[in-house]
């Protein structure tokens, strides 16, 4: 079955990760995307290794598992684009596309002539992303951008990490690239509303998009937090500003999460643990209440937690419709039934190491399901493929543009 994009073409100069996670997502849903890269380098990730893929032997590949992330489901053409044909062949393989997407930093592109000025003139329907650390225009917009500096400077490691005074306090960053991802995510809506816009008016248009904006908007509820009170909140490790108790407790043999959202499951929750005279406290009966007495509360749960294993709270308190669970390792993740239900874990056939793992699209369309149609391309794997089949050039033009190391 067709996927939902598979009458979209995607031109992807993008590298990294948030300009290939968003099209990736496109990818999932059909869109035929042609991956663009450095020949005899590829993309960044590709080396970002180890760990390193295994070939079928046990010994690593070149390809980088940082790289198999974002990039399945795509054909990799490797250009040059310092070279005038390099530049030529985009110009001409953005003609037959739908969509370009893009991170150089700001104007990086314009001296190439692969920016959207240029390319609208070959192509107005183009609809163009601009992906950058700081946006098209502001102060910072000739900064680079990466995911690290972004979570500091964008607030959001304010927010992680224990308070300064509790050990092993100050700021700390989320274990993975966040706000590319999330920048990927809104990458791939922007592009949807820009080809359902041309849709009506058989006009592309080019879409900015910084990962400073994105960090900031996805503060949620933090960012109108400060906003209506104008004090900034600060770090509370794995505990919730606005709900109590809402975050991990020690138990007999680990840790586990109580996600309590209303007093009705507080008070289930005390009388599991053999004190419902908790729920009956005035400075603990209400949220408002709790999160007043925050510090009072937390020590007093943490005596109870700590008396039964992670195992035994779940069972008592799943049963009782309290939210709670483990805290798992990815070994955990991938073994727990649920994810194996839902085939979270997808095996591709690859040419180098027979198969190559993925984690599974959560997105699920009754009609256009997402496909998983190539695994991760090897650099270069589709260059002849896509400049013969899109450019209807002869194979002479692509030994001779082999040979002058265009591609």
């Amino acid at each position: 079955m067709s996927g939902a994009l598979s009458h979209i073409r995607v031109l992807d100069l993008s590298r990294i990760l948030a300009g290939p996670w968003a099209g990736q997502i496109l990818a999932d849903l059909g869109a035929d995307v042609i991956k663009v890269e450095r020949p005899g380098e590829g993309d960044d990730t590709r080396h970002w290794g180890p760990p390193f893929l295994k070939d079928t032997h046990g010994n690593d590949t070149d390809v980088a598992a940082y790289f198999l992330c974002a990039n399945r489901n795509k054909r990799s053409i490797t250009v040059d684009m310092t070279k005038p044909d390099g530049r030529q062949l985009l110009r001409d393989l953005a003609g037959k596309c739908d969509v370009v997407l893009e991170n150089f930093k700001h104007g990086g592109l314009a001296r190439h002539g692969l920016d959207y000025a240029s390319l609208k003139v070959v192509n107005p329907r183009l609809v163009y992303c601009s992906i950058t650390g700081f946006g098209q225009d502001g102060p910072y917009a000739a900064r680079a951008g990466y995911d690290f500096l972004i979570q500091g400077l964008g607030g959001l490691m304010s927010l992680t990490g224990r308070p300064d005074d509790e050990p092993g306090g100050g700021p700390m960053k989320v274990g993975v690239a966040l706000t590319d991802i999330l920048t990927g995510l809104y990458a791939a809506n922007a592009v949807q509303a820009a080809l359902a816009s041309r849709d009506k008016t058989g006009e592309g248009q080019h879409i900015d998009l910084a990962l400073l904006d994105v960090q900031i908007a996805c503060l949620a509820n933090q960012a109108m937090n400060y906003l209506t009170t104008g004090v900034s909140p600060g770090r509370l490790g794995n505990a919730h500003p606005n709900i109590v108790p809402y975050q991990d407790f020690p138990t007999d043999d680990g840790y586990m999460i109580l996600a309590i959202g209303n007093d009705a499951q507080f008070a289930r929750f005390c009388e599991a643990a053999g004190d419902a005279s908790l729920a009956a406290d005035a400075r603990f009966a209400t949220n408002k209440a709790r999160v007043g007495h925050r510090a009072v509360l937390i020590p007093l749960l943490n005596k109870l937690t700590i008396r039964r294993t992670t195992a035994d709270w779940i069972a008592r308190l799943e049963a009782l419709g309290v939210p709670c669970g483990p805290i798992n390792t990815l070994a955990d993740v991938f073994a727990d039934p649920q994810v194996r239900s839902r085939g979270l874990r997808v095996d591709l056939p690859h040419p180098l190491a027979g198969t190559v793992p993925q984690v599974a699209s959560p997105m699920r369309l009754s009609a256009t399901p997402v496909e998983y149609r190539r695994p991760p391309p090897l650099l270069g794997e589709h260059t002849d493929e896509i400049l013969s089949s899109l450019l209807a050039l002869p194979a002479e033009r692509i030994a001779r543009l082999r040979n002058d190391n265009v591609i």
